[in-house]
């Protein structure tokens, strides 16, 4: 269990003061123009220690993603680009630091553009989140009065900008070259790749796209070392991480934790324990609605981190656990996310364009119970034919809800099909 003192966010609740007065009582911008002193290199090799993976969802280690910036300019400026276009269903934990604890975004954005050679930072923040924007505004603006961001900020000899874009609620936008075109003013629809954003991002610029939670975390990490953030959770699945469970819990929260806590842990200690007891518990989906569910009777023992739960075919992803009880109507909650990314896809890959539209429709039939057993392996096929062909990760992040209802759940969705059949309602689904 994560003690006290070695929480990076003191602020998660909103309990106290967000202002700048407040973040520099908690230690916020402790000796900033000191860590930048270290130089460029320093900075990098202390993320790469600390074996920070980004928590954005792929868990790509974030010290390499910065090695990959060009160390001389060639003319064109750098820039670093934060994503906070938290658009994935059932995360809600980039929000709590925007809202509560902003400052520590800031000053992450100033150490990581300064260690990438940026002299100026774009916020992307998602359309919906108002209140956030506001909140992250004003304690930028306290930042510039007070000359921590701006020229020479901290009196570091750096000058450094930083601004917030709102971005109109596009799921879409939050894939990070989906995230650049909607930045330059065109049309939110992923890049092919190569050239990376390293090489050739925002206005064909050096770029770097990190989450808003792998940037808010770097000024502790350098401030008490790398060895302390890779002192919690497994190797190669370090340091702390916010969990958001959401769902079928006595008390869904926002949490922040060690890496590699069991689910049990989690549960039993922040959330309450599972409605109706641990035999009530039937599925998981651990990170977000893009990764596939996993059975209740595999979780209680899982271990949350990235490396575990690629091992169950599932993922950590933004650890956006959500947690579903017997109550629950798995195919009902599948289509949903379905629909969802029908509703989200830009339309750019035929796939993708396509395939969610048509998978959401089959969907649709099964929760009736309205189809022919056979289609259950038909559907199954078309989201390996969707999977992977796409310029982005939206085509997976359709297909794989998908697979997982049907690798954990496929006896449910025959007996539908045939209570339907022989005309007993009964288990047919909740309308």
């Amino acid at each position: 269990m994560l003690k006290d003192q070695d929480r990076i966010f003191t602020n998660l609740y909103g309990m106290h003061d967000r202002s700048l007065k407040g973040a520099l009582a908690r230690g916020h911008w402790d000796g900033t123009a000191k860590i930048l002193q270290n130089g460029r290199d320093w900075i990098v090799n202390q993320m790469k220690a600390s074996g920070l993976r980004g928590r954005g969802g792929a868990g790509f280690p974030t010290g390499l993603k910065w090695s990959f910036m060009p160390k001389e300019s060639d003319g064109r400026p750098s820039y670093l680009v934060v994503n906070a276009d938290e658009s994935e269903p059932g995360t809600c934990k980039d929000r709590e630091i925007m809202r509560h604890d902003p400052h520590t975004l800031i000053e992450g954005c100033l150490i990581a553009s300064f260690a990438m050679n940026a002299h100026a930072c774009y916020i992307y923040i998602r359309g919906e989140y108002i209140r956030e924007k506001e909140a992250l505004q004003t304690a930028i603006d306290e930042a510039y009065a007070a000359g921590l961001v701006g020229k020479n900020a901290c009196k570091s000899g750096w000058d450094f900008d930083i601004y917030l874009h709102h971005g109109a609620g596009a799921y879409i936008c939050g894939e990070e070259t989906a995230l650049l075109e909607s930045l330059e003013g065109k049309k939110g629809m992923p890049r092919m790749k190569p050239p990376f954003p390293a090489g050739a991002g925002l206005y064909g610029c050096p770029t770097t796209v990190n989450n808003v939670e792998s940037i808010a975390v770097v000024p502790t990490i350098l401030r008490r070392g790398p060895e302390w953030f890779a002192g919690f959770g497994r190797p190669n699945n370090s340091g702390t991480k916010l969990f958001a469970i959401s769902g079928h819990v006595n008390n869904p929260c926002v949490v922040e934790e060690a890496m590699s806590i069991t689910f049990e842990e989690l549960i039993e200690k922040h959330c309450g324990g599972i409605r109706g007891g641990w035999d009530n518990l039937k599925a998981v989906i651990p990170g977000g609605s893009s990764v596939p569910c996993i059975r209740g009777e595999f979780m209680r023992e899982a271990i949350m981190d990235f490396d575990y739960l690629r091992e169950q075919r599932s993922g950590l992803g933004t650890a956006a656990v959500i947690v579903m009880d017997k109550s629950t109507d798995m195919i009902k909650a599948i289509w949903r996310l379905s629909k969802f990314y029908k509703h989200e896809s830009c339309g750019q890959c035929t796939p993708c364009r396509e395939g969610t539209g048509w998978m959401m429709r089959v969907m649709d039939r099964l929760v009736r119970g309205e189809a022919e057993v056979e289609e259950i392996d038909m559907l199954l096929d078309v989201t390996k034919q969707v999977e992977g062909h796409t310029i982005c990760a939206l085509g997976d992040a359709a297909a794989w809800p998908i697979q997982g209802l049907i690798r954990n759940f496929r006896d449910e969705i025959e007996d539908r099909i045939k209570a339907k059949r022989t005309g007993r309602v009964s288990a047919v689904a909740a309308e």
